[in-house]
């Protein structure tokens, strides 16, 4: 049972790639840093890192044959307009979706692992009450200020121009230093980025648990065990692999009844049987049947 384990637990496994310049090693270090297993290669899911429009060598950095996120990185120098620059990073993200058909999301990279010191948190504080030019970089750090050029130049370093902007406004407004680092991590968009990534994996750990269970079936019928052969019809069991086909199917856009309730179980077995006898591929077919199974199995608890 152990390498059965073993695979079924494994982590997913994410490559991140892009061009020089785009802050690929920012990203690749948010989503360590956010519990990503990001490898070098042999990956299961490729995230493409991108500054601007996508262009043709960035899509050569994909595999076909692995599912990928697209990262629309430094979004907070996407411009000014109604929203702000986050608002335009996402109305762009939206068109990059429909050129290369994958999905995509704007980010923060640097922001995700700031954790200002003291002194840089004092040093925003000056900047309540003494504003600095941060209409460019070379305005904060060579303007007028009592704070000297070198700390302007290191909160720059930590946290560029939107990040000061919005750490100042959080610390105003009376934010502790680990509410405004986790204000920093929300404003990068690291949560969706991670959301993506297993929304994309989605599949595989579906089929990852749909083979240890055929495997883990084959054991108990060599073996004689019945304590697996018991696992195996156990309701935790049954609801596991429903839960792993929902991802998928939502992953794809569908939406799945969360009703929890006799009509609704009933309801969504009915439905997700009928979805499974259309026109679809063999993936959503069997996940339509799990749906169907876990829900009649719910049904049976409820009554």
């Amino acid at each position: 049972m152990k390498p059965i384990v073993r695979r079924l637990s494994a982590p997913t496994r994410v490559a991140v790639h892009g061009r020089a310049g785009v802050g690929r090693r920012t990203v690749a270090a948010a989503l360590t840093g956010a519990g990503v297993a990001v490898v070098p290669d042999c990956a299961d899911v490729d995230v493409l890192v991108i500054a601007e429009a996508p262009k043709p060598e960035d899509l050569g950095f994909l595999d076909a044959d692995r599912p990928a996120v697209v990262v629309l990185n430094k979004s907070d120098l996407s411009g000014y307009g109604p929203g702000g620059p986050l608002a335009i990073a996402q109305r762009r993200a939206a068109r990059y979706r429909t050129v290369t058909g994958l999905p995509t999301v704007p980010m923060v990279a640097l922001l995700a692992s700031a954790t200002p010191t003291d002194d840089l948190v004092a040093a925003l504080r000056v900047l309540i009450t003494e504003p600095a030019d941060l209409t460019s970089t070379d305005g904060f750090v060579s303007g007028a200020h009592p704070l000297p050029a070198e700390t302007r130049a290191r909160l720059l370093a930590e946290l560029d121009r939107f990040g000061i902007a919005h750490a100042v406004l959080a610390l105003e407004r009376g934010a502790t230093v680990p509410a405004l680092t986790a204000h920093l991590r929300d404003l990068s968009q690291v949560a969706r980025v991670v959301d993506l990534v297993q929304a994309a994996a989605a599949p595989l750990r579906y089929r990852r648990l749909r083979r240890a269970i055929s495997e883990v079936r084959a054991v108990a019928a060599q073996s004689g065990d019945e304590t697996l052969a018991g696992l195996l019809r156990a309701d935790e069991t049954v609801l596991s692999v429903m839960t792993a086909a929902v991802d998928v199917v939502e992953a794809a856009g569908a939406e799945v009844d969360r009703a929890d309730d006799p009509e609704g179980h009933l309801r969504r077995a009915v439905r997700w049987r009928r979805y499974g006898q259309g026109p679809v591929n063999a993936l959503h077919r069997a996940c339509a049947a799990d749906i169907s199974r876990g829900s009649l199995r719910l049904l049976a608890r409820a009554q």
